[in-house]
Order: structure tokens, then sequence, then C-alpha cells
């Protein structure tokens, strides 16, 4: 019996109540990093089976990522961000890559929209191609000719719609303006356009003119290469990169031809890493971190029985290796049996963003057996660590001093254990200063980790920070009754079992704090900027974009004093620099009109210089982007325009409403031909009335454009929801895992208290008020986490404390609370009942 696998067994056999806690801690750490693995996996081997390029061997296209190189020489490092529209190759290479062995003809792709004027069209939108794509997506003419300039062919169900056969004339508007078209031919769609444009109205113009009118002269999206009978795709590929070598082009078979026809994959494949990896990161960390001190508590709980092994003989290295065999009987098990639930979270997060549209529909879950063995792994390693720390203690005392000691409950944490987590407590001041003094995606990033150093040393310093907290809360129990002051001084004797049951309520009330209310105060401070913003008494939008020439016909309305159109778009800015430097996303507004005009429909909270001098190449930024960037009034910004285009314009105003309208005001004519839609996303209107202003789009007041905004943040509010569900979850089962294994432990201590003649209902009494004591502390320390955390992160990105709504915080108390009692009391009963 004094084999260590022997009395591994044993004990598990004989006292399976006291693993059981061990069991589901370990099961849920298996759940939340084989899920998060999952994803991680996913978005490094994402890809999209292609559709419109289905049956073109090879397409050459440029590369759609900007890079961030830091470092250097072997540790040079280049991170890659997804352009915010698509980048354009030079067209005039179409001749030369037709010309390759292998090439049957090479033809340049188009792809832009186009507005409906006057004509039935659903959404008022068409899809538009150059006609010289037919030749790999199947699109075949019914009626009429192909296109020559100045004609268009339509599909069949557009031309229906419109009454419209070949020889009439339709008025369509491109980036070129209103135009009227001849139609040359009716054709059917082939099936990659159908599953490309998803079904919508399409039309195909004259290649030698597809380019002006998308906007962007002499550039294609791409250039797909067919091949000739018995040509290998390989082998073409090879031919066309030699030809095209020096031009900066990439050449694409197989998936990576998805990749270049869907940008949405871009950014796909980096919201899921940043749930498997960032988020994975953390909640990994936080499962393994819960895991292990469940594994100590164990171990703990366990003292006494060490202690008589020790009387009896034991060797410190059995008693280790007894702890180790214990770690080796349940972990994998442990491990296993939370495979399947964490293969099911992850396949309904995934199924829920791509419902939500943000993981393109091709993309497919990867599920190898990687991320699966880390889990099992990591939680072996997680309980052999847990119980080889927990079982020192116990493995080394003297074997007369063993009882002695198991009786006797330390009062003080290790002095490792002191040393780390009094290093985390600083480290997680400091951190905190420095977020309060960042901003943008600075802040975010210190933030982050001054959530995690304060958690870590919380559960570092649990005994002394739990004797704290209950010399603070319960000195005004001690006069609330006999049995609230028994609680309040059961609490303080012990220290270590109310940190065990503090911490993971602490974890949970912190971290869902911090995702949810991060996300609230951000929408409210970019709605309350919103709001203050827009000054125009009308606001003109349309799905499909506004006619080009809106502006100016707004402008001629009766009563009209200013009409200014936006584009909205997205540029890339770097920010830091060494090795802190990153591309910053940067929401940009393109203005018709002068900046006067500007400030007569929209109030940006200017701060520094004068929107006056807007124009080519002078541009105003929000003070959050110039204090990311460490640039001013008078400075140069160099950026990235949507398509990747380099510039570097010089900043005339920086304002303070960035996060509400934009980060980035220039003029509409510097975004000319680095957009895939030329057509504006916004009319601002001051004076005149809704009704002239009807043709133009659908008319609202800058209210009601405020609300349709706000509804736009919903995939951002529904992932932080979510993270926060999924943490605070995990951390929640853990707080009710560890109050049970508790309360069980607590059998012989609520028997006495019965022996001596206290009333079942006193003993309960008891208990509810050390699980009062319990929230409380929970509660306080959870939220001063969270708002050392939000306050500065909040104050460097919005200027604004966090905003906190009472309904959201008042539900996390009463569910903290809740979970403490319900924990408590529940086991409680039972060990009462089989006491009486």
């Amino acid at each position: 019996m004094m084999r260590p696998n022997g009395l591994a067994r044993a004990a598990i056999r004989f006292k399976p109540a006291s693993f059981a806690g061990t069991f589901l801690a370990l099961l849920m750490s298996a759940l939340i990093v084989s899920a998060c693995g999952i994803l991680l996996e996913t978005s490094l081997r994402a890809s999209v089976p292609p559709e419109r390029y289905a049956n073109a061997p090879v397409i050459v296209a440029l590369d759609q990522y900007e890079y961030v190189v830091t470092g250097s020489g072997e540790d040079v490092e280049r991170e890659a961000v997804p352009l915010p529209d698509t980048a354009r190759l030079d067209a005039g290479l179409t001749a030369k890559a037709a010309t390759v062995p292998g090439a049957a003809m090479a033809v340049a792709d188009f792809t832009f929209p186009v507005r409906a004027a006057g004509l039935p069209v659903p959404g008022g939108a068409l899809t538009a191609h150059g006609w010289g794509s037919h030749a790999f997506t199947g699109t075949a003419l019914t009626t009429g000719s192909a296109p020559r300039d100045g004609e268009v062919v339509l599909d069949v169900g557009t031309a229906q719609s419109a009454e419209a056969a070949v020889g009439d004339t339709v008025a369509l508007e491109t980036a070129a303006g209103r135009q009227d078209f001849r139609v040359a031919g009716v054709a059917k769609a082939g099936s990659a356009d159908i599953a490309r444009n998803t079904g919508a109205p399409s039309a195909w113009f004259a290649d030698t003119q597809a380019a002006a009118l998308a906007g962007y002269p002499g550039r294609a999206d791409a250039i797909a290469v067919l091949a000739t009978p018995g040509t290998e795709a390989a082998a073409l590929a090879g031919a066309v990169t030699e030809a095209l070598a020096g031009s900066g082009v990439q050449v694409h078979v197989g998936d990576d031809r998805g990749a270049v026809e869907d940008p949405g994959l871009a950014y796909a494949k980096e919201m899921l890493f940043g749930i498997g990896g960032s988020f994975g990161g953390i909640a990994a960390i936080v499962a393994i971190f819960t895991a292990a001190a469940t594994v100590t508590l164990s171990v703990s709980q366990r003292a006494r029985e060490f202690a008589l092994l020790r009387a009896v003989g034991a060797t410190p290295r059995q008693i280790r290796r007894g702890i180790a065999a214990e770690a080796l009987l349940i972990a994998p098990f442990a491990g296993i049996a939370g495979l399947l639930p964490g293969l099911g979270l992850a396949h309904w997060w995934f199924a829920q963003l791509q419902d939500r549209g943000a993981i393109p529909g091709g993309v497919q879950l990867h599920v190898s057996a990687m991320p699966l063995l880390a889990a099992v792994g990591v939680g072996l390693l997680t309980a052999l660590g847990a119980g080889w720390m927990a079982g020192r203690r116990p493995a080394r005392t003297k074997p007369g001093q063993a009882l002695t000691e198991a009786s006797i409950e330390r009062l003080r944490p290790g002095g490792i254990r002191t040393v780390l987590g009094i290093g985390a407590l600083v480290g997680g001041m400091v951190l905190t200063g420095v977020s309060a003094r960042s901003a943008g995606n600075d802040a975010a990033g210190a933030a982050l980790g001054v959530v995690m150093l304060f958690m870590f040393s919380v559960a570092l310093l649990g005994p002394l920070v739990a004797r704290l907290l209950v010399g603070i809360f319960g000195l005004p129990m001690r006069g609330a009754g006999p049995a609230a002051g028994l609680a309040a001084a059961n609490s303080r004797t012990n220290a270590r079992r109310l940190a065990s049951a503090i911490t993971p309520i602490v974890l949970a009330m912190a971290f869902s704090s911090t995702l949810v209310f991060m996300h609230t105060s951000e929408n409210h401070a970019a709605d309350k900027q919103l709001r203050a913003g827009i000054t125009a008494d009308h606001v003109v939008t349309d799905p499909a974009g506004l006619p080009v020439s809106a502006a100016a016909d707004a402008a001629r309305a009766p009563g009209v004093e200013a009409a200014v159109s936006l584009l909205n778009t997205q540029l890339l800015v770097p920010v830091g620099s060494g090795e802190f430097k990153s591309l910053q996303g940067a929401a940009v507004q393109g203005i018709t009109g002068s900046g006067a005009e500007l400030a007569k429909v929209q109030d940006l909270d200017v701060r520094e210089g004068s929107l006056d001098q807007l124009g080519e190449s002078r541009i105003a930024i929000d003070k959050t982007l110039a204090t990311s960037a460490d640039v001013g009034v008078g400075d140069r910004l160099p950026l990235y325009l949507p398509d990747g285009t380099e510039a570097s314009p010089e900043i005339v105003a920086v304002y303070g409403r960035g996060l509400g309208l934009a980060t980035v005001t220039m003029d509409r004519a510097s975004l000319a031909g680095h957009v895939t839609s030329s057509f504006d996303s916004t009319l601002l209107v001051r004076g005149g009335s809704a009704e002239s202003l009807t043709t133009l789009g659908e008319v609202t007041d800058a209210s009601g454009y405020a609300t349709e905004q706000n509804l736009d943040a919903k995939l951002g509010a529904w992932t932080n929801n979510t993270m926060a569900a999924v943490l605070g979850g995990f951390a929640a089962i853990a707080a009710i895992n560890t109050l049970v294994m508790t309360v069980l432990d607590r059998r012989r201590e609520l028997g006495t208290l019965r022996l001596v003649g206290s009333t079942r209902r006193q003993v309960l009494t008891m208990l509810h008020w050390e699980s009062l004591l319990v929230s409380l502390a929970s509660i306080t320390l959870g939220s001063a986490i969270a708002a050392a955390t939000l306050v500065p992160m909040m104050l460097g990105t919005t200027g604004e404390s966090p905003y906190v709504p009472p309904l959201a915080y008042g539900s996390f108390v009463v569910a903290a609370a809740s979970l403490a009692l319900l924990a408590v009391t529940l086991p409680a009963r039972t060990i009462l009942r089989w006491r009486s």
C-alpha cells in the first residue's frame, strides 16, 4: 500500500469526492484551451475555395497586405496587416502574361459597383465587370453582342425588370458620372459570377472602358491567365512568375486564388487569430492558473492525510510520487472529457461569426489533433506542477511535526509566492500609469496587462488579501449577532480557505466587467461625440451609395446653406517606434467641398489649427491618433491609403471627436482611384427641407442617423460579450467548484458545531454570513481591478471615464452574490442533513 500508484488509486477510489473538483477544473481547462486552439489553428490555415476564379488556373494580383518590420538581422520580424481595400496592378501586364508559354489567354479582371439610375433594380446597384471575364466565369450571351465603348450587357433578370432590349438606352452611374449606355446584349450569368455576386444584378462593360468606369484607369483588380490544353497550372504559374519578375505582383494557384477574390478572408483570419490567439492566450492562462489553484486546494485539504503517512514512515519521495500519480490518473481523463465540449464551443463560436458576416461562408473550421493534444498535455502539466508545488511542504515536514503543522493554518504565503505577488502588484501599478499616459491601441494593450498582473497578485497573495478584506468587511459584521461574528472570526482564522473561495469570483468579476464595460464605454463615448458632432439639419444616405452629383444637387435645393458629402473608408497609419511599431487602422472621411463648408454641417471640436486649410495633401486628425503617432499641426503624417498607396500629407488641424465621426478628415479627391466604390456614403445638409432631398436617398435628422450608426457596433458588442461569457462562465464554474470543495471539506467543523448545541438554522445562518463576506470581498476587489484597468484605458482612448450601465453592473453583482450563496448553502444543507 505504500507504493505511490497504490496510494493514488486508493485515495481516488475511497474518497472520490475529494477529486471531483480537481477533475472538473482540469476538464474546464481542456475545454477552454482546445476551443481557442482550434480557432487559432483555423486562423493560420483558413482558406476560401475559388468561385469566380475556379476556371482560371493562374491568378496574378498585388499583395493585399502591408507589413510592419521590427528588429534586425536574425531577429527581424514582419507583421502582415490586411489593406482596407484592394491593391490593384498595372493592367498593361495582361499582354505580357498572355505571351508566356502555355497561356491560352490573359484577361484583366475588374469588379466595381454601378448605380442603377432609374432602373428598377433591387438595392439600387449592379455589380459590374469587364466583358473579358466571361472567358472563365461561364457567362454567355442569350441575345445581342459583346459590348464596345459606350455599351453595356445586362443580365437576364435586370433586362427583364427594366424592360430593356438590345438597342435600348439605359442610364447608369459610375465613378465617371451619370452616362447613357446602349444595351449591346443580354447575358445569362455564369455559375462563377452567380456564386461571387450571390445572385445580385450584374452588368458587363468593354474591357477597354471598364477601368475608367471603375475609377482607376489603367489598373485592374487581378489578371486571370487561362492555360492551353495539357498545360499544368504549376508550370504555367512558373512561366508567368518569370515573365512578370520585377513588377511586384504575386502569382496564385489552387486555394490561394480564393483569397484574391475574397478580401474578407484576411479580416476573418485576423479576427480568429485575435480570438484564438490573444483572447485564447489570456483564457488559457486563466484556465491553467485556476486549475492549478484547484489542484493545490485539493492537496492542501488532505494535509492531515499526508501528515499521517509521514508519521507512519512514508518518505518525502513517496509523498511527491503519490501526488504525481494522482495527477497522472486524473488529468488525462479530465482532459479527454473536456475535448468534446471544447469542440462544441469552437463550432458554435465559428458558426455565429459566419452568420454575422465576420467570416466568409467558404471558410471551414480546421480541427486537427494538435490543439486537442495540447489541451490534454497542458492539463497534465498543470496538475503535475501544481501538485508538486503543493506537495513540497507536507513531503519535507519531519514526521514528528507533520500532524501538528497539518492542524495549524499558515498565516503567510510562502516566500516565493510573496515575492512574485508583490512583483505582480507593482507591475500592475506601473502599467496603470503607462496606460493613463498612452492613447488608442497603446492604452488598450497596457490595460490588458494591468488586469492580468492584478489577478496574478490576488491569486499569489490570496491569504494576505483575504485577511485584509475580512478586517474591512468583518468589523461591522461583529455587531450583527453571534452568527455573523462567528462567520467573521472563522473567515479571519481560515484566510487560505477564504482566499480559495474569493479568487475565482474576483476573476469572473474583473474580466467580465473589463470586457463588457470596455465596449459600453467606447460605444457611449462614440455616440456622444456623434450626436454632438453632426450639426447638419438633414442626413442623406443610400445603401447603394449616393449619386456622384449628390452634393451639387443638394446645394441647388431651395434654402440649403451648405451640402457636404462624405466618403467613409479606412486608412493604415504607422504608430510607435522600434519594437513597439505597428500599423493602426483609422476611419477616414473624404469630404467634397471646403473645410469651411464642413464646419457648417459637422463640429469636429477642433483643438489646434483650422479646417480652412483642408485640401490636397492637407488633412485633419483626431487627438488620439496625434498622440499615438506623436505628431501635431504642421507635421507630416505617413500613411497608407485604402489600396496601400503611400502618402504623407500635412496636418492642418487636430480635433477631439474622432471616435464618433472619423479619425482622419481629408479631401474627397485624395481618395479617388484608391477605393472600390466611388460613391459617397453620407450627405450632410444645412438648411432646406427634407422633401427636396428625397430624390437623393433616405433622409433623416442627426439623431436618427446617430441611432442607425449605433447599430453598426453590434458585432463588436457581441464579440466582447461572448468572450466575457466564456471567460466569466469558466470562472463562475471554477468558483462554484472551489466553494463546494471548501464546504465539503468542513464536514468535521460543521458536525462539531452541531454537537456543541448549534441548530441547523444557526449553522446555515453563519454560512450565509460567510457567503455574504465572500461576495462583498470578491465584488469589491473585482470591481477595483476592473476600474484600475478601464479608467486609464478609457481616458487614453476616449478622454472620458468608463461608462458602466447600472443594470449590467447590477446583474454582475447579483450573479456573484447568488453564486456564492448557492455554492455554500446547497452542499452545507446536504452535510447537515447527513449529520442530523
